[in-house]
């Protein structure tokens, strides 16, 4: 039950770039997080220069205006290491389709319980 926000600097992925990203994220929430193929909420930003910062270099990663800000609000449970085997195939399958830098590919993930959730007719359908 991931919902998927991405963020990026608007002019920087147009029309054809974006279902890749989407079908990428996806493909790696379900083989990485076992989320189920139609278990599918991801809504795309784009911002205008004067709303996008991000430090260029932190931790010495270089940073481009190519960067993606993916974050992730999905249920608790999965492990550090299933985390980074996701990190990692998500950095390099956009790499690979899109020749996204790997450095450009930012995550953070949000972890949430079942009851924080309604997937509409304000019912808590997790937890009935």
């Amino acid at each position: 039950m991931p919902f998927v926000r991405v963020s990026y600097l608007e002019n920087k992925y147009d029309d054809q770039q974006l279902p890749v990203i989407s079908r990428e994220i996806m493909s790696a929430l379900v083989e990485h997080f076992n989320v189920p193929p139609d278990d599918f909420f991801q809504v795309f930003h784009a911002h205008k220069a004067s709303e996008f910062y991000y430090s260029p270099n932190y931790l010495n990663i270089e940073r481009s205006d190519g960067l993606l800000f993916i974050q992730i609000t999905l249920k608790s449970g999965r492990s550090k290491e299933q985390k980074r085997s996701f990190y990692s195939k998500l950095a390099e399958t956009l790499s690979g389709a899109l020749g996204i830098r790997k450095e450009d590919v930012f995550v953070v993930l949000v972890d949430t319980e079942f009851e924080d959730w309604t997937f509409g007719n304000g019912i808590a359908q997790m937890i009935e």
